[in-house]
């Protein structure tokens, strides 16, 4: 099977699904997300992996939405690729096999929302993450359903009302990610960690995952709902359009004074 924006290997029983868009700085646009999903789904199908590693290219592990990809899109447009965001974050959760993000650098909004998703994750310890909607004119309301769940709700509110990254030892705290490691052993604990995880009955550990995400998530495909109807509505206002438009021109955004 042919991807344009991932690559797919495979190390010793493990699955690594790579982001292979380091010019773009793996950011997420709709057709990267739905390749994604093709290939967890593709690995879950198969069943030869017992766990999977989620890298990344480059020296980002990713920056987010794609605004190029966003910002002439409608409201329907943006509540497509917002639903297929939701798809790809449930799919992670969704998928059997134990699934590990491997973090080498700054993941921000989307991309944190995915570290968060993951079931584990390993940084390296130069590696950030933020949900910089805070600063702008689009607040992160769909990472928020998965930051929130991962690190609590006052750690999330901080992360999300201020903007600020975080560095990875406040992650590791905070619970974000598992370890954090020096970068040249990123790898090699990133694969430890997925092999730990997924030793014994692959059978049992799919069905122990699954009751996991279904007692401690009970409401989660509601709250991305809800927060998909926000953020799709949102990106549409002139602040949003306004923070795209700036992130691509590459210039300081300039918002309305509120009346």
């Amino acid at each position: 099977m042919r991807y344009e924006h991932i690559l797919l290997g495979e190390d010793a029983g493990l699955a690594i699904v790579t982001m292979n868009r380091p010019e773009r700085r793996n950011a997420l646009s709709e057709a990267h997300m739905t390749e994604l999903i093709r290939a967890f789904r593709t690995v879950a199908d198969r069943g030869d992996a017992r766990a999977i590693v989620l890298a990344a290219a480059g020296p980002v592990f990713s920056s987010g939405h794609d605004f190029a990809d966003m910002v002439e899109r409608d409201l329907d447009g943006m509540r497509r690729l917002l639903a297929t965001c939701t798809e790809l974050m449930l799919t992670i959760q969704r998928v059997p096999q134990p699934v590990v993000a491997q973090v080498q650098g700054v993941a921000t909004a989307a991309g944190c929302q995915l570290v968060a998703s993951c079931d584990l994750a390993v940084a390296a310890e130069e590696a950030s993450f933020a949900t910089p909607g805070g600063k702008g004119g689009w607040f992160c309301t769909t990472p928020m359903v998965a930051v929130a769940r991962a690190v609590g709700r006052k750690r999330a509110l901080e992360m999300l009302l201020t903007g600020d990254p975080i560095d990875a030892p406040t992650a590791l705290a905070w619970g974000l990610v598992n370890r954090v490691v020096p970068r040249e052993r990123l790898e090699e604990e990133t694969r430890g960690l997925a092999r730990a995880a997924s030793r014994g009955s692959t059978a049992s550990k799919a069905l122990g995952k699954r009751a996991y995400y279904d007692t401690a998530e009970l409401d989660v495909e509601a709250a991305y709902a809800r927060a998909c109807e926000v953020m799709a509505a949102s990106a549409l206002t002139e602040d949003g359009r306004e923070m795209m438009r700036a992130f691509l021109e590459k210039r300081p955004a300039l918002y309305p004074p509120r009346r």
